[in-house]
């Protein structure tokens, strides 16, 4: 495997890490102070998977991590959100959502068009037991 294509950046515009992105986005938009592993947890994914999403928007400047040295828990990290991971945020919400609205519509036309099939199936059947 090449090196840029094993850095996360270099991933980012797949439809799956966007999903994982916007998901992650959104939690820590809502609730900064988890760690990885309660991240990885409330978004469903391993935590490499948590650990490789998040380098990926640290990379691209959408998230900064804080360290809380006060804290008891040397670990302690808020991950917050900068403003262009605001934007990026609004950004993939806004794809997210067409995305849905055209998988909706695909999805809408073809229940009706098996529908149809169904009552001309019905009448067709109907007729040869007429017959």
């Amino acid at each position: 495997m090449s090196e840029q294509s094993s850095r996360p950046t270099e991933q980012a515009g797949t439809s799956a890490l966007d999903g994982h992105s916007l998901a992650a986005l959104r939690l820590l938009a809502r609730a900064p102070l988890q760690s990885q592993r309660e991240l990885a947890t409330a978004l469903g994914m391993s935590l490499g998977r948590t650990n490789f999403v998040l380098r990926a928007l640290l990379e691209k400047g959408h998230v900064k991590v804080r360290n809380f040295r006060k804290s008891g828990n040397k670990l302690a990290y808020a991950y917050v959100l900068t403003p262009s991971g605001i934007a990026e945020k609004l950004r993939l919400t806004r794809r997210f959502i067409q995305r849905k609205e055209e998988e909706f519509e695909q999805l809408r036309l073809a229940i009706y068009e098996l529908k149809a099939e169904l009552e001309t199936g019905s009448t067709t059947q109907k007729n040869c037991e007429n017959e």
